[in-house]
């Protein structure tokens, strides 16, 4: 009697890459479709929503390794599955293009990436369109904010020091630090809301990202500003699906600080209501933007917790509340990020204040609860 044939793993829709994939790869799965996920952990949140969860090396400054990502992708994405990036990939819209040869990019193409991601380029064009920014320069400014061109996530943002390559200076402005979600199907744009943002400070990343609450309402007159900003960024780009402005807001007022062209950090704070944003992310891409906004939710808060000292997890209780956790055999360096924490609220001020609460109940367990042991891989924020 012959044996019989070895099944077949079933079909992927869609292939999620980032620094940590496990918000894609939740959104994917909420509406049935069956992610590969591609990021620096393959967690166990992760692997719980991905089809199929692969760990990829990272590199420099905790970048995915280029020869390690294609590696995975030739091995486990049929050609023509479509390819959605989150954050991590900026930096190198060339990686982009390549992989667009065979796997499709949904979502912002390689050359927009590159223009709104060239601080000077955006300069430009926000001038263009008559958006206010703060000045940029190349050279080193008393007293401006030096950044990496194509970062995400904050902790490459320093006062001061020398030019380099690859950073630039950016003149620090006042006012509340919002970002703003939208969808793009490269002609028009559809606001999804706006959210408010916080850092974490370390002593080498002043300006490290903290987390996020939203929906949070803002005046009338500010979102028509806002909403006609992006629809003139997405006539003079062609940008396509998710994306978002980081802002700082003084009143009916604001500048534009960055423009992230493809899901975020604030997933976790939007992607809650009957439609998924991954699949609105998908359509927008294609052309489609839903007839309607989604629908207002409830805020939620969503903080990165940072390891205050070396440390491992396997003694420490995983609230359902929390997302994201390493490995129980991974030793986690101070100040890298051990887990997400959440909390839903009536109100912004409420949900911010919980996650807060919760932020610091897991760092006293962090801090005086686990042993410390030396570092023996390093992670980085997505």
């Amino acid at each position: 009697m012959s044996s019989p044939a070895p099944s077949r793993p079933e079909p992927l829709d869609v292939v999620v890459v980032a620094l940590s994939a496990r918000a894609l790869a939740r959104s994917a799965k909420r509406v049935g479709l069956r992610a590969l996920s591609l990021d620096l952990f393959a967690d166990a949140d992760t692997r719980e929503h991905a089809a199929r969860a692969v760990r990829v090396d990272g590199g420099a400054r905790g970048f995915m390794r280029r020869r390690g990502l294609l590696a995975a992708l030739e091995r486990h994405a049929p050609p023509g599955t479509p390819v959605v990036f989150g954050a991590g990939f900026e930096h190198a819209p060339q990686l982009m293009a390549a992989i667009d040869r065979r796997w499709p990019v949904s979502g912002a193409s390689a050359e927009t990436v590159a223009q709104l991601k060239d601080p000077f380029a955006l300069a430009a064009m926000l001038r263009r369109i008559g958006a206010p920014h703060p000045p940029v320069a190349a050279d080193a400014r008393p007293g401006w904010l030096s950044k990496r061109a194509g970062a995400s996530g904050g902790g490459h943002i320093r006062f001061g020091g020398r030019a380099a390559r690859g950073r630039y200076f950016q003149q620090p402005m006042a006012g509340d630090p919002l970002s703003a979600l939208f969808l793009a199907d490269g002609r028009k744009a559809s606001l999804i809301g706006f959210s408010r943002q916080w850092t974490d400070s370390a002593a080498k990343a002043p300006f490290r990202y903290g987390g996020a609450v939203g929906p949070i309402p803002v005046p009338d007159a500010l979102r028509a500003a806002v909403d006609a900003c992006f629809g003139g960024i997405v006539a003079q780009t062609g940008l396509r699906g998710l994306a978002s402005l980081d802002l700082l807001v003084d009143g009916d007022s604001f500048v534009v600080l960055e423009i992230n062209p493809r899901p975020g950090a604030t997933l976790d704070v939007f992607d809650r209501g009957p439609a998924s944003l991954l699949a609105a992310h998908l359509d927008a891409s294609a052309g489609r933007l839903p007839a309607t906004p989604p629908a207002a939710l409830a805020p939620q808060a969503a903080a990165v917790i940072y390891a205050p000292v070396d440390c491992t997890v396997a003694a420490l209780a995983r609230p359902s509340w929390t997302a994201d956790w390493p490995a129980d055999d991974d030793v986690i360096p101070r100040g890298a990020p051990v887990c997400t924490a959440f909390a839903a609220a009536a109100t912004p001020e409420a949900a911010r204040a919980l996650v807060a609460e919760r932020r610091s109940r897991l760092l006293t367990s962090l801090g005086a609860g686990l042993s410390a042991a030396r570092p023996t891989r390093t992670t980085v924020s997505a």
